[in-house]
């Protein structure tokens, strides 16, 4: 599975990054959703994890398997950062569930949905993965 393999390796190059970890910072975040928006052919919403301490940093373009990706970072008081890698759907979809993978110690949850791939990095451990996961998922959901 391609999507959190690309997902773990995006998070492992930014989420360490003190000085640019971000392309667009949250300051500018109607831009920054503008602009990844327009490039991935479709409206982007990322999502609000306030409750849960983590805050939007900012995000960035990748390059993906077959055109553009887009990141999206958040992090908590503690300095844990989270990455929401974002990708339009392959044709047909392909598998919808909510699947887990682990990535050189990186905790990847992802998923489809008709319009994109998702996955969530981070590393503070599955369970607290999980929980941000399904609230990430749920926001998408509607």
């Amino acid at each position: 599975a391609a999507l959190p393999q690309r997902a773990a390796v995006a998070y492992a190059v930014y989420a360490p990054e003190v000085r640019h970890p971000v392309e667009v910072g949250a300051d500018q975040q109607e831009h920054l959703v503008k602009w990844l928006s327009k490039r991935l052919g479709a409206p982007l919403k990322p999502p609000h994890l306030e409750e849960t301490g983590y805050r939007l940093v900012g995000g960035r373009l990748l390059p993906g398997d077959s055109g553009e990706v887009a990141q999206f970072m958040y992090e908590n008081a503690e300095r844990n950062r989270l990455t929401l890698y974002v990708r339009p759907a392959a044709p047909k979809g392909g598998e919808t569930g909510f699947r887990y993978a682990k990535e050189n110690n990186v905790d990847v949850f992802y998923w489809t949905d008709s319009r994109f791939g998702y996955a969530l990095s981070g590393n503070t451990g599955r369970e607290d993965m999980l929980r941000l996961a399904t609230l990430v998922y749920r926001q998408h959901d509607k």
